[in-house]
């Protein structure tokens, strides 16, 4: 299935490559840098623990609001105009810190909103595009059902990989890219962060799998002894509308080898889990 919101930096173009290499054994599902989830929510439940995670507090309100009550969030976001007005007025709260003080649903709805109205979710300038929030509505409903068993984080990457650390846990990682770190409005992440990222994985004794953007800093990052680095291409859903075709080149880091699934000819493990091309990226 499709995550029921769009966000910066989202993996719905990239997710049936992350799938593919999955490791073969683990019990528990860590996405670290949860986002817009895109990659928890196209895997199949159900055979393993899953945690989200994600350090931005609007955002970890908005997915415990829709696991606890869509009907409650779709009831505050029924009447919600597609309007620049309301935008800049919805920006200048958050941009003020503001949000946290509203309470749970109106929060999420407010927080929802922006993202739906913003130009490529990025939270800063209104899209104005032609968009009923009503449709999402089913999306909404189909999140909820699948979060259900999911558990939501929101913390630290570094406390969170120390808390699930195990031979048997599965981190998957998509954290800010480097040198784009400004996109995301919430969260504050510097080359020591990635750094630090790197040192957490490394020490925690796990399977892992990080996405990145592939340049030249992050490949010297993780140039250490038992990593592979896979480069990988994705359309680059930014430059569509000036440059057709345009590629965005992406690398995959992981601590195991990656290509075991494929070559054991185990890849119906999600080719049967409904989609849903109703969400946006």
């Amino acid at each position: 299935m499709n995550s029921f919101m769009s966000w910066v930096g989202g993996k719905k173009a990239l997710r049936d490559e992350i799938l593919r290499r999955f490791p073969m054994e683990y019990q528990t599902y860590v996405e670290v840098f949860g986002g817009a989830g895109w990659v928890l929510f196209h895997k199949e439940p159900g055979r393993d623990k899953e945690i989200y995670n994600d350090y931005n507090s609007n955002l970890v309100n908005l997915y415990r609001c829709v696991r606890g009550n869509s009907g409650k969030l779709k009831k505050k976001l029924t009447y919600v105009l597609n309007s620049r007005e309301d935008f800049e007025w919805l920006t200048a709260l958050h941009r003020k810190g503001i949000f946290p003080r509203f309470r749970n649903y109106d929060r999420a709805a407010k927080f929802y909103q922006m993202i739906r109205l913003s130009y490529a979710s990025n939270l800063g300038s209104f899209g104005a595009m032609a968009h009923s929030v009503w449709k999402d509505f089913p999306q909404i409903d189909m999140a909820a059902r699948r979060l259900q068993t999911v558990v939501i984080e929101n913390q630290d990457f570094e406390v969170l990989i120390k808390h699930y650390a195990s031979p048997k846990t599965f981190f998957y990682c998509d954290p800010p890219y480097y040198a784009t770190e400004g996109y995301y409005k919430d969260v504050g992440f510097g080359k020591a962060d990635h750094i630090r990222l790197r040192d957490a994985l490394l020490r925690s004794g796990s399977q892992f799998l990080v996405s990145y953007n592939d340049c030249p800093e992050i490949r010297e990052i993780w140039a250490v002894p038992g990593i592979q680095i896979e480069s990988i291409s994705r359309l680059n859903n930014m430059a569509q509308k000036t440059d057709p075709g345009a590629m965005y080149d992406e690398v995959l880091i992981s601590n195991y080898d990656t290509s075991e699934r494929s070559r054991s000819g185990q890849m119906t493990l999600w080719d049967d889990w409904e989609e849903d091309d109703n969400a946006g990226d």
